[in-house]
């Protein structure tokens, strides 16, 4: 049965490692830790790693966050990978080798682009979150504290803390088992959500006072440049949030924010609030998500990116106004 596949295959193995995406998120890096802290709780005898890029240091409460690493060289192959909240192999950046040099493998996502990569796939495109995806595998009364802080983290992250619409009925209570298991969830919610440092409001600041509507201000974007990042001192997570408050913007149904990553090769993040599926619009640049919330990579001019782009919105926008 698909339901217990994942537990099968770990008890199956005796190494594992466990892989989630480039740039991890906050769902990213708590289904990742979630597992892993599962794993050793329940199996004490296996070996397990998770490999990511190196999370922001709003993270370090989740425990084993301090033990992930991030060499895709250690020449170590495993009895079983595990990808988590990957839309794609090449999102899994250069860890893929782990996934490749091992004897079996599943991905575990809610990424509606996902096609499927690993040997076994579980895909449930309505779920909130990968957390909340890795939990229809778990057993309930055996997540600790300390795994359901990962949970309750990768939740609030995918769900902009309860207010995206991909938040259900059985998110929420979720996210009320993972409260009973004593997590300080204000905590938690403040620190790694809403807590901002200097510069990162500074960027943030700049994004906003710089953004442009188009459209009829239906749309509208942002820009921060490779030379800002350096002016400002900021990296590509302290982005985290600035797409999410160009949103809410009064009339706007579309945000796009763009940072660049190297000479005019540009990181896009869209959301939408009400009928623009962004997901499509991603995926048709090579890069996916979410119905309402979704990101990919495109080189050219930020003119170039923006009338890109533009073409597939107001298609969405003018087939909705029909």
């Amino acid at each position: 049965m698909q339901a217990n596949r994942l537990i099968e295959m770990i008890e199956d193995a005796q190494s594992i490692a466990i892989l989630g995406h480039v740039r991890p998120d906050g769902d990213c890096i708590g289904s990742c830790l979630a597992v892993c802290n599962y794993v050793r709780e329940q199996y004490p005898n296996k070996t397990v790693q998770v490999y990511l890029e190196k999370p922001p240091e709003k993270f370090n409460y989740l425990k084993y966050c301090d033990e992930i690493s991030q060499d895709s060289e250690t020449g170590e192959t495993y009895d079983l990978c595990i990808c988590l909240d990957s839309g794609d192999k090449d999102r899994l950046g250069s860890f893929a080798v782990y996934l490749d040099s091992a004897k079996a493998s599943i991905c575990l996502d809610h990424h509606i682009t996902n096609r499927g990569y690993a040997q076994e796939n579980i895909i449930k495109a309505g779920f909130s979150s990968t957390c909340e995806t890795v939990c229809g595998f778990l057993d309930m009364e055996k997540i600790s504290r300390e795994a359901a802080e990962c949970i309750y983290t990768g939740i609030i992250h995918d769900t902009n803390v309860f207010k995206n619409s991909n938040t259900t009925v059985e998110t929420m209570k979720l996210a009320g088992i993972m409260m009973e298991k004593g997590i300080d969830f204000a905590r938690i919610i403040d620190e790694s959500f809403y807590r901002k440092t200097y510069v990162q409001n500074q960027i943030l600041g700049r994004a906003l006072l710089e953004s442009v509507t188009f459209l009829d201000g239906k749309c509208i974007f942002s820009v921060i440049r490779h030379k800002d990042m350096i002016l400002y001192g900021v990296e590509s997570s302290d982005m985290d949030g600035i797409v999410d408050q160009m949103r809410v913007t009064e009339g706007v149904e579309v945000a796009i924010f763009l940072y660049e990553t190297e000479n005019q090769v540009y990181k896009v993040s869209m959301r939408s609030n009400n009928y623009v599926d962004v997901s499509q619009v991603a995926s048709y640049f090579g890069g996916g998500g979410h119905i309402r919330a979704a990101g990919c990579m495109i080189s050219g001019s930020v003119h170039d990116v923006i009338n890109n782009l533009s073409v597939h919105i107001e298609k969405q926008v003018k087939e909705h106004e029909a």
